[in-house]
């Protein structure tokens, strides 16, 4: 197991390419200050770059919160100058973990509030432990959700029920928001469930596991036919790679795959 560090965001390498993104500002339970946006930003490029990560979690290091959204102490000196010149940078910090080709999956035990939530949205997978609680309550401090969450949680659960939570700015525990849909599973321990999860994912093809998302993230905004399309030419790029070749040796031989993984 190694260890890389990076400014309020650290990423731990486990085993089996699976690698845990921890949110590391404490001391302000996480608020996404402009210093942790570009922290967020370079995780997210450091892990789109290496071929051997096969799933990221997402967790944080404060006891009560996974993350209560936008730094409002820091924006409360900000000009409207300096509100604009944040956007791009912060626009960049929730995609970071949108755009990753791997599974990732939030572990969020504490509050996941405004920002919060979005980056827990911004992942394939959101596990809730009890103390889990999210909202989004942009409008009642006279913005919107502007991380991406007016269109996450609306495809996520559908537009009446995200109407409910972003106009009502109202917060949610976890088995209310697992009965939303907001998460998809409440446990007792989320990070070691959501660890689990990864590990699982670790150990099947890499090249599979990557083509499976691409094929139905790409196909949410098309019609069935060009979605099949989408599948089809992933397909294609999955049958004919390294890992096809290994996974049925691997089966044949009755042993678990080496896989090659990405090229």
């Amino acid at each position: 197991m190694t260890d890389s560090t990076a400014p309020l965001v650290r990423i731990d390498r486990l085993d089996d390419g699976v690698v845990e993104v921890v949110l590391d500002r404490p001391e302000a339970m996480n608020a996404v200050s402009t210093a942790m946006a570009q922290a967020l930003v370079a995780a997210g490029d450091e892990l789109r770059a290496d071929p051997g990560v096969r799933a990221v979690v997402v967790t944080s290091s404060h006891q009560k919160a996974f993350c209560v959204g936008a730094d409002l102490k820091e924006r409360n000196g900000f000009s409207d100058d300096d509100l604009r010149a944040q956007r791009p940078g912060n626009r960049r910090a929730y995609r970071a973990l949108y755009d990753l080709p791997v599974p990732t999956i939030a572990a969020v035990d504490g509050h996941a509030l405004g920002g919060g939530c979005e980056l827990a949205l911004a992942c394939d997978l959101i596990v809730a432990g009890p103390k889990a609680s999210f909202a989004l309550p942009e409008v009642s401090v006279g913005v919107i959700p502007g991380g991406g969450g007016t269109q996450l949680l609306t495809r996520r659960i559908g537009w009446s029920r995200a109407a409910d939570l972003i106009f009502t700015a109202r917060r949610v525990d976890g088995p209310e928001a697992a009965r939303l849909g907001l998460v998809d599973r409440v446990v007792e321990d989320a990070k070691g469930e959501a660890l689990a999860m990864a590990a699982t994912i670790g150990r099947h093809s890499p090249v599979g596991v990557r083509n499976a998302k691409a094929a139905m993230r790409g196909g949410l905004d098309l019609t069935i036919d060009e979605g099949l399309d989408l599948e089809d030419a992933r397909w294609h790029d999955t049958a004919f790679s390294a890992d096809r070749a290994e996974g049925v040796r691997a089966f044949a031989e009755k042993r678990r795959p080496n896989w090659p993984g990405p090229r």
